[in-house]
C-alpha cells in the first residue's frame, strides 16, 4: 500500500457532512494550537471554546483525548508524507536531511505528538509506517550514492532525529538547525 493510499485510509475520520466536516476541521485547528502551546496537557474544554463548538461537538468527533491526538498525528503525517514527495527531486544528501529538518519542525514543535511516537496503537502504528515509508527513499538514494552509512536504517534515523525534536525548547531556530546538523552529520558515510 503507497504512502497516499495510507493517509487517505486514515482520514476516513472526517465527517462528511459540510457543517459536521467544519467543525472537525475547527478542532483539528484549535488542537494542534492548543497542544503546541501547552503540551498533551491542553485543556479539551479550551479546545472546545477555540474552535467555537461545544464540548459535547468535542466528545461526539473524539470521544478520547488520544483520537484527538491521534487525528492531529494523522495530519502531521500526512504533511510529512508530502514533504518527502516533494524533496526527491533534490540531491540525496539534501533530500535527506531536508526532509529530517521538516521532521523535527513538525514534531518537535508539537509536543503531544512527540508523545505519541513512543505510544502504541493501530493508527500511530500505521502513522510510523507512512513516515518510514515516506523517508525510506530519500535514506535509499543517500546511501546508494555513498553518503550515508548503508547499516543505518530508516528507524533508526527517525529515532536519532526525535531526540533531537524531544528537547523541550531552543534558544533560536539556528540553534535547532546547528543540533540537528550535529545529529544527522553522525549517519554519514
Amino acid at each position: 500500500m503507497s504512502v497516499t493510499e495510507r493517509v487517505s485510509v486514515l482520514e476516513t475520520r472526517r465527517p462528511r457532512r459540510a457543517d459536521a466536516a467544519r467543525n472537525f476541521d475547527a478542532l483539528v485547528e484549535a488542537g494542534r494550537q492548543a497542544f503546541a502551546e501547552q503540551g498533551s496537557a491542553a485543556s479539551l474544554e479550551d479546545i472546545a471554546r477555540r474552535a467555537g463548538v461545544g464540548i459535547g461537538t468535542l466528545y461526539r468527533n473524539f470521544p478520547t483525548r488520544d483520537d484527538l491526538v491521534e487525528t492531529l498525528y494523522i495530519r502531521e503525517v500526512e504533511a510529512l508524507a508530502q514533504a518527502a514527495e516533494d524533496l526527491s527531486s533534490l540531491e540525496p544528501w539534501d533530500a535527506l536531511a531536508a526532509w529530517l529538518d521538516r521532521f523535527v519542525q513538525y514534531v518537535g514543535t508539537k509536543r503531544a505528538l512527540l508523545d505519541s511516537l513512543n505510544r502504541e496503537s493501530t493508527v500511530l502504528g500505521e502513522c510510523r509506517a507512512i513516515m518510514f515509508e515516506a523517508g525510506e527513499p530519500l535514506l535509499a538514494r543517500a546511501q546508494e550514492a555513498g553518503l550515508v552509512d548503508p547499516d543505518i536504517s530508516i528507524s533508526d534515523v527517525v529515532r536519532l532525529v526525535s531526540g533531537v525534536a524531544a528537547v523541550s525548547a531552543y534558544d533560536d531556530e539556528a540553534q535547532r538547525k546547528r543540533v540537528l546538523a550535529l545529529a544527522i552529520r553522525g549517519i554519514r558515510a
